[in-house]
């Protein structure tokens, strides 16, 4: 069934497999699959909510089994997660959210053995798995759905546009191996040089201005495939999926996929985040504030330096570009991004059917106090010991379990 423009969405969300009192990370997905599913196996329907394996074995993610609306997913990924951690306990493990494991060391990294297992082998041959781009990065990605080129279009113009904006909302990533930094969002400063031996994959993770299938093929992807031909003799990774940019077609299932959002501390951050990507991204596509030439003139350079500063500072990252503030429909002086997403906010969201009532205090909280890294910050300070940071982690872990408050608030 083709689906049109924002009639459903695909929620990925990737989880750690921790040690319940260590918090170390476990390397045993293989074996919580096989108990959920009574086999090995790498996926296992929960119902809405499918779990699937990673390339680390300490890695679960829980997505959507078919393409759904946003509305009452939080409860349904709360519940599975749920499910997920009760088994978990048996072993004496659970899960934990955030977009990096702040005490992990890629000493403890093992890959996924079983089905897939060629395709992981020849990514870890190539850009060795071990490091923390690899196996400390988990993400939500947010699936948005095309019927056509047009709204490929659009779609993609838009997306790519919000970008550089999208680490104030969901920068969940300050610390790496028990010290912050520098960056709110280390897991996409990671994440732009984990495949650095091919540069041409993630580009400037920011994505050019491709306007329809053809011309995202010939200037994005056949280049992509030409780059990794010489490590890739098998042809085993001249996939769509190859392509690392921040957001990417997926042309197989006709739909974007949004790429930069850290994994929260439970679904409903992560969904309330998601329902206010896709009612800025409608604005952005109706072309709201501005025309799709206008977005698509917007330089790829400029968007990708918003970015990484974004990845740095957040919410407090300064804006001043007057086209791309004309975009989101903002005034024409220097601002910083809360003052945009809070505009946003009050722009998109009062006719957004999607948004839920649980929806509505994780948005409060983000908008007003920052992203989870910025919480996180104010916690335990820039200069936490370990102690510290296992707390923290265990208090975002706590955040997973029904009953208990879904949002951190230091």
């Amino acid at each position: 069934m083709t689906l049109r423009a924002f009639e459903a969405f695909g929620i990925e969300i990737e989880y750690m497999v921790v040690d319940r009192s260590t918090l170390t990370v476990q390397p045993i997905v293989d074996e919580l699959l096989t108990r959920a599913a009574g086999k090995l196996t790498g996926d296992f329907e929960d119902g809405a909510v499918t779990w699937s394996n990673e390339l680390a074995l300490h890695v679960l993610e829980l997505k959507n089994t078919g393409p759904a609306p946003l509305r009452g997913g939080a409860g349904e990924f709360a519940r599975s997660a749920a499910f997920a951690d009760g088994l978990l306990a048996k072993l004496g493990c659970r899960l934990m959210p955030g977009g990096m494991h702040p005490l992990f060391r890629p000493d403890e990294f093992k890959r996924w053995p079983h089905d897939s297992g060629e395709i992981y082998a020849a990514y870890d041959r190539i850009f060795d798995c071990r490091g923390h781009g690899w196996s400390n990065l988990q993400s939500c990605h947010l699936n948005l759905p095309f019927a056509n080129d047009q709204e490929f279009e659009r779609l993609h113009l838009a997306a790519r546009a919000l970008l550089p904006l999208l680490p104030a909302l969901s920068a969940a990533s300050p610390f790496c191996e028990g010290a912050f930094t520098g960056f709110l969002d280390h897991r996409l400063e990671t994440y732009r040089h984990n495949q650095a031996r091919v540069p041409r994959i993630a580009g400037m993770v920011v994505p050019e201005p491709a306007r329809s299938r053809q011309e995202y093929y010939d200037t994005i992807l056949k280049p992509i495939w030409s780059d990794i031909a010489p490590f890739d003799p098998d042809g085993l990774l001249q996939e769509e999926w190859l392509n690392s940019r921040g957001v990417v077609p997926k042309f197989f299932r006709d739909a974007l996929e949004i790429r930069v959002l850290d994994c929260q501390e439970s679904p409903f951050c992560d969904f309330a985040i998601a329902a206010l990507v896709v009612e800025a991204v409608k604005a952005l596509y109706e072309e709201r504030w501005a025309s799709l030439d206008e977005l698509a003139a917007l330089p790829t350079e400029a968007l990708a330096a918003q970015f990484r500063a974004a990845t740095r500072d957040a919410e407090r990252t300064a804006i001043s570009d007057p086209a791309l503030l004309r975009a989101v429909g903002m005034p024409a002086k220097a601002t910083d991004l809360q003052q945009v997403w809070r505009h946003l906010a009050a722009a998109v969201l009062p006719d957004a059917g999607a948004v839920d009532a649980a929806l509505v205090r994780p948005l409060e909280v983000i908008l007003d106090q920052g992203p989870l890294a910025r919480r996180m910050l104010k916690a335990v300070g820039e200069r936490p010991d370990k102690v510290a940071l296992r707390a923290l982690s265990a208090r975002l872990a706590d955040c997973l379990v029904p009953g208990e408050e879904p949002v951190f608030v230091p």
